[in-house]
């Protein structure tokens, strides 16, 4: 009676686990407690089974290289940085062709590269000069009228009526009649007289009169109504702001002149590129306005800051502008010829496998094994690029195809992880489920 009792609990407590209800009832109907038993056990063996063939077989869209490397770990196994490991590679002479595999011997060069970069041409700013009156007044005549035209130093520019300078004026030609009546040996008069002369020119030197312009007034003795302003250097007027009768008030700006003979052509460089470019170093220059012409010059001035929204850098180049060719406004292409290192070692560009985190080359032993190494790499000149440490002159690395090279090795690795995994695997299943029965 007791052992009828225990089996009937086993078995209500095996449906239960199992789904139980009447679904569970209706799949073993009229089964004994030895029976069940039996048949629970060989079930959690079957799903057991099931799982270990899902995990070994290649999921839906996975290709069998892919499979493998799923089963290795996804990636192969990792050292203790966690980057990936690669196992060497050995081809033969027919898979380095079938591949394209190039190989090429390290060794030590001098790396040039072209910097290259758009400037707008300016006028030099030390040869710019403006012209504005120190004095209110009138214009009663324009001699420079236009835009554009050309200047020379001391040409006059303009004549100007204002009640100061007539003023300014009459007191020169006072204390000249004045001193012309002191006696030269009066001592202290003499000298308050010449004080006095000597007040009156600088006054209207002050103002932009000329000395000429002055000497004319005292050896004339009269009184201009006008005065006269000249061009303070020789250029082009960029700017002219005044007109026939118009009235000017001390300050404003009526002519804006610039000397073309040299110009500014500003670029802007990208951080990694300052490097290469300081103070002196030459450039040379094209403009669309003259195909096939180059114009040199030379690196006067490198701005000190970046510009925070396109983390570049200005530089200024100075040109001599003689013929007057180049013209403010104009955009210039700019060359930079840069030795980026001299007597370094230097690999191709292309047998630099970059995976993100570390950057690697193959480097054939003298087995013929191809291993793969981490090198630090500076700056790149073109096709080729400095490797700073990781490489010695004379070894012989993948110089193409190294992608190729670099697929077979993790083939490779992750064929032996998942190898590994697989033989482990029955050791690393949980156990069947095993069912006491009294």
């Amino acid at each position: 009676m007791n052992r009828l009792a225990i089996s009937i609990l086993v078995t209500a407590t095996v449906v239960a686990a199992c789904g139980g209800g009447e679904e569970g009832q209706a799949a073993m109907p009229d089964m004994g407690a030895d029976e069940h038993a039996q048949h629970t056990s060989e079930e959690h063996a079957a799903q057991s089974s099931e799982a270990t063939q899902q995990a070994e077989s290649p999921m839906e869209g996975m290709t069998a290289e892919e499979h493998a490397m799923h089963m290795g770990g996804g990636g192969g196994a990792t050292d203790s940085t966690g980057a990936e490991i690669r196992n060497p590679v050995h081809l033969t002479p027919e898979q380095r062709n079938s591949l394209g595999i190039v190989y090429t011997t390290v060794g030590r060069t001098t790396l040039r590269r072209s910097i290259r970069t758009v400037g707008n041409i300016d006028a030099a700013e030390q040869n710019i000069a403006e012209v504005t009156p120190k004095i209110d007044g009138f214009v009663e005549e324009l001699y420079v009228a236009t835009t554009g035209e050309s200047v020379i130093a001391g040409q006059p520019l303009l004549r100007i009526y204002s009640p100061q300078l007539v003023a300014a004026q009459e007191e020169l030609l006072t204390a000249r009649r004045l001193i012309a009546r002191v006696d030269s040996t009066s001592g202290e008069p003499w000298e308050n007289a010449n004080a006095m002369l000597d007040a009156a020119r600088r006054r209207l030197a002050y103002w932009d009169i000329t000395a000429d312009q002055i000497d004319e007034i005292e050896s004339t003795g009269n009184v201009t109504k006008t005065m006269t302003l000249v061009a303070p250097r020789s250029g082009v007027v960029l700017e002219k702001m005044v007109v026939d009768g118009q009235r000017i008030r001390a300050g404003s700006l009526l002519y804006r002149i610039a000397d073309l003979t040299e110009v500014w052509i500003e670029g802007e460089l990208f951080e990694q590129d300052l490097q290469h470019v300081h103070v002196g170093s030459m450039a040379h220059m094209t403009v669309s306005a003259y195909p096939g012409s180059h114009v040199m010059g030379r690196v006067s001035f490198v701005y000190p800051t970046v510009d925070p929204a396109t983390r570049t850098n200005k530089v200024r180049v100075s040109v001599r502008n003689r013929d007057l060719r180049l013209k403010p406004g104009m955009f210039a292409t700019i060359h930079f010829d840069a030795v980026v290192g001299e007597d370094v070692i230097a690999v191709p560009a292309e047998a630099v496998l970059a995976t993100g985190e570390r950057n690697l080359v193959f480097v054939r032993q003298s087995d013929g094994m191809l291993y793969d190494r981490e090198v630090t790499l500076g700056a790149r000149a073109g096709d080729a690029v400095h490797v700073l440490d990781g490489l010695a002159e004379g070894e012989v690395i993948v110089a193409s195809a190294n992608f190729l090279v670099d697929a077979e090795s993790r083939l490779a690795s992750a064929g032996a992880m998942a190898g590994m995994d697989m033989g482990e695997q029955p050791g690393n299943q949980p156990p069947a489920m095993e069912h006491q029965h009294d």
